[in-house]
Order: structure tokens, then sequence, then C-alpha cells
């Protein structure tokens, strides 16, 4: 019996050529459009059909060298939100789409993606505008400016998200955003007529410990993304908004006048994350023509954290970058790898889940640099000796990892570490001792601070803000003359800096000093007359004096602008007393109680008034 045989056509199936309107839309409305939109901080707009034709060749080309989207980190070297790389399907449906001679398609094309041409989260809650008159030149090299807006808030804030419109996207290479709370970038604004003033890296000092929290940074085609509910961060009144921006010239003379849009919530956060540096700028001097200057620095962790960010920064010879953890257990686990770094892509990267890093993990960072004239983004040619500075044809070595402890006491652990390990590095290194200084205080440990902010001020005798860090600390530990000695400096090198001034009226008040303490204290009114502080202290001066009616109405005024001011509350209770007004006097005791019942003073003279009114 002869069977039947299947026979082959010899025909090849072909897969149809892609389409725009089916294959080529989504991939490029979707990863270039972003940037490349009318507006945006692409050079030109990909958001139709003939827009996207007109550079299919370019597109295929950059795409193809994975130049576009750009994307640095590793594939595989961490896991983070927004990745923008495209797959290989996909590069190589672009090449065919182009090859087949870029067919639009039968099918309809998809709408124009539409993007916002202002706030995208919709209207802010505040808006903080930079003012006129900063004008970018034509050409020339790069340039770092710092724009200061004054926060105008009127009590404690927390702000869930925060965007930055930049005012003129085709000059802006990226911005980043401070909290100043200590009125310096305000004062040196002040200091010419300029708008703003330039540089790259700012040192800012805090009077008490406040470590860095959130990457507050801009880059054009990143999208801004709200903080979860129970991580807002907090804005004060009287703070400032320093907005530093790397600018980049685009061939006309154009203004630059960027705004900040602040998104609140009435929720208070419940976790704090902290940022935690990796650097080491001062091992930085790279021979000219060195293809392979390495610069390492490693941390160990004293507490349990979970990872959220990665944030790493170097300039233009900057070549790779490894951040990696070491965990306890003897594994390995990356954090982010860029093997062909370049400054015009710097970026935060947010893991898509925490990473849990234990105590004990050491998390360590490691940059190559290529100071070769094989590097085509070296700023010098030829190559010259590069060392570390915050010019951009200087450099830096910088890992910067956003965390999250899981005790709130461990942020001080975390900052200590931190801040011993840069010492270390660099002995004497003023940053480093003022931190120290900050952290070892707010834990108590007094004599160890005093020690450390001597050292800052030994660094730089000339910083007001130090000093009067060093003088409360003194004044803490009830070393009077000395706390008032570094005051009384701090007010000669910096006039009109009220803290020392309320700082040494206190001195003066617990000196047994009160007409002296009253002239501080109202230097102070003169410049902030509803500080509720100063003027409860005024009033235990003019107390001091036997001034009754003065003193009764600063407390009063106290109490009214702050409710809660307990002391302020007992004081008027104890002038009441001393006019024999028992039912007062109770009366004003009974408050200070309820607002602080754990106070004995407080609780004892309730009972005396209520006892002698009895007898």
């Amino acid at each position: 019996m002869i069977g039947l045989l299947a026979l082959s056509t010899g025909c090849a199936r072909h897969e149809p050529a892609p389409t725009f309107a089916a294959d080529v839309a989504p991939i490029v409305y979707s990863r270039c459009a972003p940037c490349h939109h009318a507006g945006g901080a692409g050079p030109f707009p990909l958001t139709t059909f003939e827009q996207v034709r007109k550079r299919a060749r370019q597109i295929v080309e950059v795409t193809g060298r994975h130049y576009m989207p750009p994307w640095p980190p590793v594939q595989g070297h961490g896991d983070f939100v927004g990745e923008r790389r495209l797959t290989d399907d996909e590069i190589a449906k672009l090449a065919a789409w182009v090859k087949a001679g870029s067919p639009k398609g039968a099918a309809a094309v998809p709408a124009s993606p539409l993007f916002p041409s202002s706030w995208q989260l919709g209207t802010p809650d505040l808006v903080l505008t930079a003012p006129p008159g900063l004008v970018l030149d034509a050409d020339g090299d790069d340039r770092f400016h710092n724009f200061v807006l004054p926060a105008t808030v009127h009590e404690t804030t927390y702000v869930r998200a925060i965007e930055i419109l930049p005012g003129a996207p085709r000059l802006v290479h990226h911005a980043n955003v401070l909290v100043d709370r200590s009125g310096w970038a305000r004062r040196r604004d002040a200091a010419d007529p300029a708008v703003g003033f330039p540089g790259m890296d700012l040192e800012i000092v805090s009077d008490r410990f406040e470590p860095d929290s959130h990457f507050l940074f801009w880059k054009p085609g990143s999208p801004p993304l709200p903080e979860p509910d129970d991580m807002a961060w907090r804005l004060d009144p009287g703070a400032d908004l320093v907005l530093n921006m790397h600018l980049q010239p685009s061939g006309k003379r154009e203004e630059v006048r960027p705004s900040i849009g602040l998104y609140f919530t009435k929720r208070a956060p419940t976790r704090e994350p902290m940022l935690l540096q990796l650097e080491h700028d001062g091992a930085i001097d790279i021979p000219a023509g060195d293809a392979a200057f390495t610069v390492t620095d490693e941390l160990s962790l004293p507490v349990d954290v979970q990872l959220l960010a990665v944030y790493p920064h170097a300039h233009y010879v900057g070549h790779e970058v490894e951040g990696t953890a070491r965990l306890p257990d003897g594994s390995t686990r990356w954090l982010v790898h860029i093997a062909d770094w370049d400054l015009n892509w710097q970026a935060v990267y947010r893991l898509r889940t925490p990473m849990a890093l234990p105590k004990g993990t050491i998390v360590s960072m490691k940059w190559v640099y290529d100071n070769s004239p094989r590097n085509e983004r070296n700023p010098h040619d030829p190559p010259r000796r590069v060392r570390a500075g915050d010019r951009a044809s200087d450099e830096m070595a910088h890992l910067w990892l956003q965390v999250l402890p899981q005790r709130p006491e461990d942020r001080a652990l975390l900052q200590e570490a931190t801040m011993r390990a840069r010492l270390r590095k660099y002995p004497g290194d003023f940053v480093a001792l003022v931190n120290l200084g900050s952290v070892l205080e707010s834990a108590g440990k007094g004599d160890e601070a005093i020690a450390m902010l001597r050292g800052a001020v030994a660094a730089r005798p000339e910083h007001a803000q130090v000093r009067n860090m060093l003088g409360a600390a003194l004044q803490a530990r009830g070393r009077l003359d000395e706390a008032a000695a570094e005051f009384v400096q701090a007010v000669k090198l910096q006039p009109g800096y009220l803290d020392p001034e309320y700082n040494l009226g206190n001195v003066l008040l617990a000196k047994g000093r009160p007409a002296q303490a009253i002239s501080r204290f109202e230097r102070v009114l003169q410049a902030s007359p509803d500080d509720a502080a100063t003027l409860s202290d005024l009033g235990s001066a003019y107390a001091m004096l036997g001034r009754f009616d003065r003193a009764t109405q600063c407390l009063e005024r106290s109490l009214k602008l702050r409710p809660q001011n307990a002391q302020a509350a007992f004081n008027l209770g104890l002038i009441a007393a001393r006019r024999a007004n028992l039912v007062e006097a109770r009366r004003r005791f009974e408050q200070a109680v309820t607002i602080d019942p754990a106070n004995e003073e407080y609780r004892s003279a309730l009972a005396q008034a209520t006892a002698s009114r009895r007898q």
C-alpha cells in the first residue's frame, strides 16, 4: 500500500513590514516624545508622523547605539522606576521600519501625545518664582547658578510633591532644590545686586541636627514624582528654597526665570528618609593622559535601612561608576552601575522595590576617570591635570544614597557614622566637625559635641553660625561665660543674626542680669515682633526687675501667639501670686499644668495656690 507524502512548497513566510501607526508610534510617543515635544527639552519635536519620518534615519542611528533614549545604568544592575531603555526588539523594529521606507500604514495613526504646557501635577498650592534679571549669554561655558526663593508659608507645612518649571527648558541641563533654614543663601544673595549667585555645590550649615532627606531634582523628560503620603518633607516659616541650576548656552541671549511649584498635604510624615553620601573628592588628582584613574569610598551601616534611591555624580572625565552593597552574610548586591558616564544624563534613580540593607552592610562606590585624549567629553584638548572642585572642568566623586531607617533614632546613628568616616578621610574637616557636633549635641553627648564644635570654630573662626552652635552647647552644660563669649563673637561677625542675640539674652537672664538681657531681647523683637519665645523671656526679665505690668503684657502676648507656651502661663501665675491675686494665680497654674502635666514645678505651685485659697 502506497502512503501519501506531505510535500513542502518551498515558500518562506515573511513578516509584514512595521508601520508607523501600528509599531513605531507607540515606541516614539512613550519613549521619545516626553522630551521631544514643543516647548520640551529636546531640540526638535517627535509627536507626529511627519516629524518622526523626517528624523527616521537619525532615530535609528542613535537608538542603535543606545545613545537614545538616555538611560545610562547597565541592564541587570538595579531595577529603577521610569526606565526608558528600549528593548532589542524595539530597536530592531525601528530599523526595519526605516529599511521598509518608513511607511505610515493603513491603520489610523494614534493621536499625538499631549504634554502640559505648565504644571504636570496640576495647579500647585504655592508657586515661588525667581525675580527677573538673569540673562544667559549666547555662548560660552556651562554655568551653575543659584536662585534664592523665600518660602512664603506662615506655619509649618508638609510638602508631598515639588515641581520645577525651568523657565527656559532648552537652557537648563538639570536643577535641584536645597532647603536653607539658616538664612545663609539669603545673605549670600544680598551681598551683590545680581539675581542669585553662582556656584555648583553649596555648603549650608544648620544650627540644629537636620540631615537632608529627599532628592529634590529636575531633569528633562523626568516627570515629578509625589512622595508617599507618609513621607512628606517639612517646610517652616522663614526657610528659603535654593534652586541650583546647570545652564547651557543655546546660541542666543535668553533670560532664565524659573518657578517652583509646591504641593502640600495635611498629613505629617511618619517615615523620614535620609541621604547618605559616599564621596572621596580629596583623592582626586588625575594626571593628564591617565585613562583609568580610580577613586573609592565605603561606609559600614550601623543600623538596618531600606535603600530607596541612588544618585551618582561626577563631571566630564568621569567614565564608570559602580555602587555595591556587601551584606553581613558575604553576598553582594548592585546598587547601580554606569559603564559610560555622561554628565549630560545624570539623574536620580529610584528603586522600583526598596532594597533591605541590614546593619553591618558595607556600601561602597568606585569611580573610574578617563583623562586621556580618547575621552570625547574631556573638556581639555590636550588633556590637563584635573583636581577636585565645583567647576564643570574640575571633578567630583559622589554617590548619594537615599535610605529609610527603621527607627527615628537611627538617623542620628547614620549621621554620626557618616561624619566619623569623613573625618577619617579628612581630619579637621569643617563640614564633618559641624555635623558631628550637631548630632552629638542632639544625642546628649555634650562634652564630645563641644570638642567637635571647637574644632570647627578653629577651622573657620569667622563662621557666625558655628560659633552660635558652640555657644548653645556650652550654655546647655551651664558654662555660661564661655557661651556668652561665643554669642558675642557671632553677633560681631554677623550683625542682625538673631539667634545669638536671643541666646545671649537668655545667658544674661540666667546670670541675674535682666536689664542687659532686655536690650538683647528687644533687638530680636525689632526684627521679629511676633517671636513668642522672645516675648516670653522678655516678660521674665521684666518680672525679675519688678516691672510686673510690662511683664504681664509680654507674657500674655506670647501666650496668645503660642497657646501651648506653658512657661509663659506659669510665669503669669507667679506674677499674680506676688500680687496676692490667688484666683488668677491658680487659673494660670492650672493652665500650665494642662499644657505640661508632667512638670513637677507647675503641679507644686498649683497645689500651694489651691491650699492658700482654702485657708
